[in-house]
């Protein structure tokens, strides 16, 4: 089933009871009301051989990554952070010096992003390090935006780039093979920073949305790019009952990306549609702010929804025309372990 048809098949019976549950699974946070703001609340977790190897991921850069990756899902629903509780399975090979890095990076991007850590759980692990956050944030009523409002000819746009991470994970997988068993292994770092603090250090687009309110533009549908362009905008276009088109030539690639995607074979058009951990913001907008968007600092159009029964394309750079498949992160996949 995957991931998301998993999700799916689990709660597709689920009916919420309270009144204040405004919006439940299906979207990157919960909402619910409370009064004067809507409250939303996303959980995220992260587990050792699945989700990060420490052979090369330094626990602080760890904790860091796993509160933002958690503030960038509030983002995505134009909302604004401001608690998280973090809970941890340890397991006995970890020392208390070991949480404190953990934590340290926690706290520096409490502190970046103005969120408050305001509890959580500890317990044993046998199967190495777990770490589960929960965050809240608040928006109001008018400026939520789901992934299900996408209109017909509607732009998309994504911030900054695609497929960088996932390149920099790429990086620290082959390097990790070509230093195990040699202590005295020259490792290829230099010069390709950018592409590891992309995989190790991301950061939640908190930006973006601070320029296109300035420019007085609010998103029809939106989404952050954690599992993959492709993944992400299917699911836009699934829950908003149309199609797409993006093509090729926009898609934003970093050079740097390009280059070592080059060097290791890869098609790096194939890893910015399905690479994932971009924490880019992917969403649409109506074709009227089109001249509004212009002057917006690392933002990109590359399509616009299109009628349902078009389905989802991309447009090569000679004009052909190919389905987008969902071929990026599946958390039950066997090859992640």
């Amino acid at each position: 089933m995957g991931e998301f048809g998993l999700i799916k098949h689990l709660t597709k019976d689920i009916k919420p009871v309270q009144p204040s549950t405004k919006k439940g699974v299906g979207d990157d946070c919960a909402v619910m009301d409370f009064g004067t703001k809507k409250v939303l609340m996303t959980t995220d977790m992260l587990l050792e051989g699945i989700h990060f190897n420490l052979e090369y991921v330094p626990l602080k850069h760890l904790g860091y990554k796993a509160a933002v990756v958690n503030f960038s899902d509030i983002y995505a629903m134009n909302g604004t952070p401001t608690q998280i509780t973090v809970s941890l399975g340890i397991s006995k090979r970890f020392s208390v010096e070991d949480i404190e890095a953990l934590y340290s990076g926690i706290r520096l991007a409490c502190e970046r992003y103005g969120v408050d850590l305001v509890g959580g759980d500890t317990c044993a692990s046998m199967t190495g390090l777990t770490i589960s956050i929960t965050c809240l944030g608040t928006a109001a009523a008018k400026d939520i935006v789901y992934r299900n409002g996408a209109k017909l000819n509607d732009l998309i746009c994504v911030s900054g780039n695609l497929g960088t991470a996932y390149m920099g994970l790429q990086l620290l997988e082959r390097e990790r093979i070509v230093a195990q068993g040699n202590d005295k292994a020259q490792l290829a770092f230099e010069g390709k920073e950018y592409l590891l603090e992309r995989q190790l250090k991301p950061e939640a687009r908190r930006d973006i949305l601070e320029s296109l309110r300035k420019v007085g533009v609010k998103p029809t549908a939106m989404m952050d790019v954690s599992d993959g362009l492709s993944s992400e905008l299917l699911h836009i276009c699934s829950q908003s009952g149309v199609g797409c088109c993006v093509y090729e030539d926009k898609l934003p690639i970093d050079y740097e990306a390009a280059a070592l995607a080059e060097e290791m074979n890869l098609n790096i058009v194939t890893c910015a549609l399905n690479g994932g951990e971009d924490y880019e913001l992917l969403f649409t907008c109506s074709l009227d702010d089109y001249e509004k968007l212009i002057p917006v600092e690392d933002l990109y159009i590359i399509g616009h929804i299109t009628k349902p029964e078009y389905g989802c394309n991309l447009i090569g750079r000679n004009g052909e025309e190919l389905p987008l498949k969902a071929q990026g992160w599946n958390a039950f996949n066997e090859t992640h372990a």
